[in-house]
């Protein structure tokens, strides 16, 4: 099974760098002069276009400023709802790349993401071979891509007509779609417009689809619809209402995300655990932070209406990782992991900062994700700079920024970026070197993408370290690459006996290395969290005497930002297998407590 890249930020890349922002203006002047519109617009718009896209006049407007129609068309799909200010950019940035004879502009990868290739092969091409035939050549852009593009605006706009033929407005019937997708079925578009509306979630107009981003913020919606949230309560899980978070209000973030409280500073939150939460065991939960609205609600209810944790690993090391946490840990007498890691780019990788040009302002680098840049993309980088003055150009600084932040890229030399190497994603996570050494490239940057930021968990997991002196029983769910144990074994604290349970055979086989090369406790992996059932919870207690600690973070894939097409919330296929882990929680209390 291979997850997608868990980056919690918006579908935008809104990045969050030091909380600098740049300033861009746009010279329409130099757009160029108007043209001839393409006979073939009309034709285009009436068979992909609908009330919900862009119309022929939209597009006449743009290619009147010398845009060329194609160009245009793949600028509208690529910027999506982002507004017009940003598709002029966008084009800009095109026109800029394309005026020049020498940078390649055969595909969109400037401006749109890119996979990880599937081999070090791939990642390693030569280009100047493969570009060699291209650099003669203008603008090209992938028809197949427009009108495949233009084939979904018009399934939206069936749906949308539908709704609207239906009674309901059309704002609601766009947004509807836009959270379901195109491919959803009526029924199911009707019950999410039924639910906004019962809810009031603030997912009118132009409210976020997040939860908020600040405590005590208002959000856009509909007055008079408030509904109190449910307790967990003791209630049936038959009878907590719809598991997808639809009716359920948002949960406020804090800003900055620096959770209850931080090393050597002043304790900011006190809490009172509900009686069915108070250990034993201890449990501990983690998923990205800015998940789709109600999820983290729907999170809480489960897990006893624990209030989240909410953390930004730039407070722990040189990377952001927005995730919240649930748990029942002590909050007091709290310890940050020896050595403290560096907090900034330059002291982290001190070689960067001798090409670092003084226009990029980063200090931290964004959410390390499962994928990486193509080559392809690092050497349009790099003509683009070449070809410039020194500094370059406005638009190109903000082009090469916009890069830089969404794929995290450093510069290694004059002109030129490069991605982190794994090695330098271990050592910002907080885990040994070498640790994912000895697979694939690209199952590196998979399994790394996918982990817990160890300082992080290692400063909530520290109080454990007195009050089990001599070792812990350790569950864990979800393993991934051993983000726990790992933190776990860097506090000092001898685990006598892990259960783990992980998918990935490429990630057990991480685990398992690293257990054999550094413990001396007795580990035992399953492979499916779903084969793991009541009678074998009971058996592996009776064995081990019973769990300290249930950890572990359920996969992220239908709540991360960067997952356009499958952010289902926790009715995804993926990010569902939430429900297990409160279910194996909830077995292992009861059982537990019976014993």
């Amino acid at each position: 099974m291979h997850w997608v890249s868990d980056n919690e930020d918006s579908d935008k890349f809104e990045w969050d760098s030091d909380g600098e922002e740049e300033e861009t203006s746009f010279n329409l002047a130099g757009a160029g002069s108007s043209a001839p519109a393409s006979r073939n617009i009309d034709v285009r718009v009436a068979n992909g276009y609908g009330k919900a896209g862009p119309s022929a006049s939209s597009v006449q407007e743009y290619v009147a400023m010398g845009f060329p129609e194609e160009m245009v068309l793949k600028a509208m799909k690529d910027n999506g709802d982002d507004g017009a200010e940003s598709l002029v950019e966008l084009l800009l940035t095109y026109k800029a790349l394309g005026n020049d004879p020498s940078v390649d502009n055969g595909s969109t990868s400037g401006c749109a993401p890119q996979a990880a290739a599937d081999s070090d092969d791939d990642i390693l091409e030569n280009w100047d071979s493969e570009d060699a035939a291209e650099r003669n050549k203008g603008p090209a852009f992938d028809e197949s891509d427009d009108e495949d593009f233009l084939r979904e605006m018009s399934q939206k706009d069936e749906k949308v007509d539908s709704l609207v033929n239906m009674g309901f407005p059309e704002d609601e019937a766009i947004m509807a779609v836009t959270r379901c997708g195109q491919d959803a079925s009526i029924a199911v578009l009707v019950d999410s417009i039924y639910a906004s509306q019962t809810a009031g979630d603030g997912y009118y107009g132009n409210s976020s689809d997040h939860e908020d981003n600040s405590y005590g913020g208002r959000k856009k919606g509909r007055p008079g619809n408030k509904r109190k949230r449910k307790s967990f309560g003791g209630q049936s899980q038959g009878s907590r209402g719809p598991l997808d978070g639809s009716n359920d209000e948002p949960m406020p973030l804090p800003n900055p995300m620096i959770g209850f409280n931080l090393p050597n500073g002043s304790m900011s939150v006190k809490r009172s655990l509900p009686g069915q939460a108070i250990g034993p065991p201890y449990f501990y939960y983690e998923n990205v932070a800015l998940a789709p609205k109600g999820v983290w609600t729907t999170i809480s209810r489960f897990l006893y209406d624990i209030q989240p944790e909410f953390v930004d690993s730039k407070f722990f090391c040189a990377a952001a990782r927005k995730r919240g946490y649930i748990h029942n840990l002590p909050l007091v007498n709290r310890s940050a992991l020896r050595p403290i890691p560096p907090k900034t780019i330059f002291e982290a990788f001190p070689r960067t900062k001798k090409w670092w040009p003084s226009w990029d302002p980063r200090r931290q680098f964004n959410c390390l994700q499962t994928c990486v840049a193509s080559a392809k993309l690092l050497e349009r980088i790099r003509l683009a700079l070449t070809n410039s003055v020194d500094p370059p150009p406005q638009r190109v600084q903000k082009y090469v920024l916009e890069e830089c932040r969404k794929w995290n890229l450093a510069w290694v030399g004059l002109n030129k970026v490069a991605p982190l190497e794994p090695d330098e994603m271990e050592f910002l996570l907080g885990f040994p070197k070498d640790h994912t050494r000895g697979i694939s490239r690209t199952e590196r940057y998979r399994s790394l993408g996918n982990s817990f930021q160890v300082d992080t968990v290692a400063y909530h997991l520290s109080v454990l370290k007195d009050m089990f002196p001599h070792g812990m029983n350790v569950l864990s769910l979800f393993s991934g690459i051993g983000g726990a144990e790992v933190a776990l074994h860097r506090l000092g604290i001898r685990m006598n006996n892990v259960i783990s349970v992980e998918k990935s055979e490429v990630n057990r086989t991480i685990l398992k290395s690293w257990w054999d090369q550094t413990q001396t406790g007795t580990l035992i992996e399953i492979s499916d969290v779903q084969t793991l059932t009541s009678e074998k919870i009971e058996s592996y207690i009776r064995r081990i005497g019973g769990f300290d600690l249930v950890i572990g973070g359920s996969p992220c894939n239908n709540l991360a930002g960067s997952n356009r097409h499958h952010r289902d919330g926790l009715e995804g296929e993926h990010s569902a297998l939430f429900y297990h882990y409160f279910r194996i929680l909830d077995a292992v209390k009861s059982i537990m407590e019976r014993l």
